[in-house]
């Protein structure tokens, strides 16, 4: 089990800068999508209303978990491939 999360480990960081830039490029779609500018409000931008920051913020999070959520478990898989062992 021990190698396991050896080869885990890099594996995981790896995809997780990936699975980052990855959910950004999804977001930043996704908001231009529904119509919005190009760019999500920030949350200290006196221009944008409470209602558009708050739907940016749990879209975007939403779109990071399943991202995170994906990677997470198609690393976990990877490993098992290689090493016979589930990380735990």
């Amino acid at each position: 089990m021990q190698r396991s999360r050896l080869v885990f480990k890099p594996v995981s960081l790896v995809l997780g800068t990936g699975g980052g830039l990855l959910a950004g490029a999804a977001f930043k779609k996704a908001w231009q999508v529904l119509g919005h500018d190009d760019d999500a409000p920030n949350a200290t931008d006196e221009d944008r209303r409470w209602r558009e920051i708050l739907i940016a913020a749990a879209l975007q999070g939403a779109i990071f978990a399943v991202v995170k959520a994906a990677v997470d478990r198609g690393g976990a898989t990877a490993v098992r491939r290689v090493t016979g062992v589930w990380p735990a």
